[in-house]
């Protein structure tokens, strides 16, 4: 340890003026962040000309160039969209703000459109073309397109590995690679460019060739961290300065940082950036290995997991789509009759991606991880350099970061923000019940939301999945949550099964997972059960507890008149937290009711502009004495009970 502390005091002393250089800029970043605020715009027209684009069905979401950089969502209707990179068009519609994540620990979108610069948001009705492009690089861009898809058979990994484009890959292949944390494979890195940089320099091609080349690069991959990171490490470094590597690399980013700030939230950027530095300064011969232990604390915080048969895909696969994949795709590109060839090979690489993604086995969750523990992991890296003897310290580390947060001292309760739906997770201890799992129509919400949430906050398994009952906007998710999270139990409520609740019960017997219905207790939580009732939304289960004294409840879809029912035979006062009934609807959370319980807090779930009217005028005015939370204007909602 005193060696170690050592060697930081020389390093320290060393780099001072680096290290000043770094702290300045960060508080620059993190002031500008802190008091950046976009001026309103109100104008119904904008012009410009596009520099991206890309179709997801009939939606259209172009990157338009005026005064200033927007994104712009517009729906096709019968037209086709035939418009070019460099086009000057006209659009009509209305500007609209540029949603953040409403989920803890979620993808952030806004703060990504900010790391390129992009800060406002159009929805149009309408576009024109103004004038065709003249630009001599977007020409160049479109004729690229234009190669690209006369090859129909994989033109998808032309388009990845040639303008970085990865929208033609389906979504469980890219899923694939982000569940493998091989993402990285399928980015215009720093290894493609340097790949082509050496490339030219073995054909003895002028170093002015190879700038321009690089910046033209640049463009066509809309100057993306990466590459810029490449040609600036490319010209400092021709240059001849007594400077190394990682220095040259930590100067590169101070400046990328002060040029915008934002960048800290692209991934791409951290990623090229720390992989980069731990590649430079460790020497190490074994790169794969490197990059993965530089690359686990950044796949922690956006993944909230790691699969460890990375560390044997990334050995074979770095190589093989290194020296065969991205120069096979510039290959075809050249000559177009090597597309089949070309997609035999990629097209079992796919299968291999696919079939690798299923097995779960080395699949290992972690919370998301605080600035503290990040730091220390970090430092254990940059001390150790290549002594073999820090891989006991960094597997140390990583059991700490398994076990970070496991355990709750304290009770959490979460209202997550699933639209117009229910689901809310209590952790109490080392236990995890989750109530209803939302649900909404071509969109997995066990996916995109409650897995990865989940594991973000510490959660391993769920012991108890409570369906407060059948409707699927309360547990649509539920089938899709137990065939990809471990679930030990689940509660269905009183009365009949639906056919939704029928296929749960398929999957969970072909499964052997605990299932129970109409039940009076689980462990803490009591079920609040008055009889059977003619219909689904009072049939459903009404869930109170007490928490460090606390009192909680959660009321489902029930009606006025189970809340009648349960006012005679439960005695109920002064509720601290309120899941509100039924999202605010006024078949629920009648006067008397509330009057009775009177909570301190109602948490209304319910979807931003609904097309129900929820929540109700009344009921609102009937909760007004309580502090209220609506998932559609405040996102997902944490109560810690101290």
């Amino acid at each position: 340890m005193k060696a170690y502390i050592q060697r930081l005091k020389i390093i320290l002393l060393q780099n001072k003026l680096l290290i000043l250089l770094s702290i300045i800029v960060i508080l620059y970043c993190s002031l500008f962040i802190i008091l950046f605020n976009p001026k309103d715009i109100n104008d119904n027209t904008i012009t410009g000309y596009i520099y991206d684009y890309k179709t997801d069905g009939n939606k259209l979401t172009i990157k338009i160039k005026s005064k200033r950089r927007i994104i712009v969502n517009y729906y096709l209707k019968t037209e086709t969209f035939n418009l070019k990179y460099g086009d000057y068009v006209e659009l009509k519609g209305e500007y609209t703000p540029i949603s953040e994540n409403t989920n803890f620990n979620m993808f952030n979108y806004k703060k990504y459109l900010y790391s390129q610069r992009i800060y406002y948001m159009f929805n149009a009705d309408s576009i024109k073309l103004i004038k065709k492009n003249k630009n001599i690089l977007f020409t160049i861009k479109n004729l690229i397109v234009k190669r690209i898809e006369k090859c129909k058979y994989s033109k998808k990994y032309l388009y990845v590995f040639l303008l970085s484009n990865k929208n033609f890959l389906e979504d469980d292949l890219y899923s694939s690679y982000k569940n493998l944390g091989l993402v990285h494979l399928i980015c215009i890195s720093g290894m493609h460019i340097s790949y082509i940089i050496m490339l030219l320099n073995k054909l003895k091609t002028k170093k002015i060739f190879i700038y321009i080349f690089l910046i033209l690069y640049m463009f066509l991959l809309n100057f993306s961290a990466s590459i810029v990171r490449c040609f600036l490490m490319y010209l400092l470094k021709s240059l001849k300065l007594n400077i190394s590597n990682e220095k040259l690399l930590l100067i590169i980013m101070l400046f990328l940082l002060v040029i915008n700030p934002f960048n800290i939230y692209n991934i791409a950027f951290i990623f090229s950036f720390v992989i980069s530095f731990g590649l430079y300064y460790s020497k190490s011969k074994y790169s794969s290995l490197v990059a993965f232990f530089y690359s686990i604390p950044i796949l922690i915080n956006n993944y909230f997991k790691i699969n460890f048969i990375s560390l044997f895909m990334n050995v074979i696969f770095i190589p093989f789509i290194s020296y065969i994949i991205f120069p096979f795709s510039c290959l075809v590109f050249i000559f177009n009759f090597l597309d089949k060839y070309f997609f035999y090979i990629t097209n079992y690489m796919d299968k291999i991606m696919l079939k690798m993604s299923e097995i779960s086995i080395f699949t290992v969750s972690f919370s998301k991880l605080n600035i503290l523990l990040i730091i220390i992991y970090y430092l254990v890296l940059f001390l150790s350099k290549n002594n073999k003897k820090y891989y006991l310290g960094i597997i140390s580390l990583l059991f700490i970061f398994y076990l970070n947060n496991s355990y709750m001292i304290n009770p959490r309760v979460y209202f997550l923000d699933v639209g117009q739906g229910d689901s809310s997770l209590i952790r109490i201890k080392n236990k995890n019940y989750l109530i209803d799992t939302g649900g909404k129509y071509n969109y997995s919400l066990a996916d995109n939301l409650i897995i990865p949430l989940s594991r973000s906050v510490g959660v391993k398994k769920i012991d108890y999945l409570i369906l407060t009952h059948g409707d699927y906007d309360h547990m649509g998710e539920a089938i899709n949550l137990v065939n990809k999270f471990k679930v030990d139990n689940v509660v269905f409520n009183c009365g009949p099964y639906n056919d939704l609740e029928n296929e749960l019960i398929k999957v969970l017997k072909n499964k052997n997972i605990n299932y129970y219905t109409c039940v009076n207790r689980v462990d803490n939580l009591e079920f609040l059960q008055t009889k059977k009732y003619d219909n689904e939304n009072d049939n459903s289960n009404v869930i109170y507890t007490k928490l460090n004294n606390h009192k909680l409840l959660f009321m489902g879809d029930a009606s006025i008149t189970k809340e009648k029912d349960i006012l005679n035979k439960y005695e109920l006062s002064n509720i601290d937290v309120l899941k509100v009934g039924h999202h605010g609807s006024k078949t629920s959370s009648s006067k008397e009711f509330i009057t009775e319980i009177n909570p301190k807090y109602s948490i209304i779930s319910v979807g931003k502009n609904n097309r129900y009217g929820h929540p109700n005028k009344e009921v609102l005015d009937n909760l007004n004495k309580s502090i209220i939370y609506r998932t559609d204007q405040d996102g997902s909602v944490l109560f810690k009970i101290k």
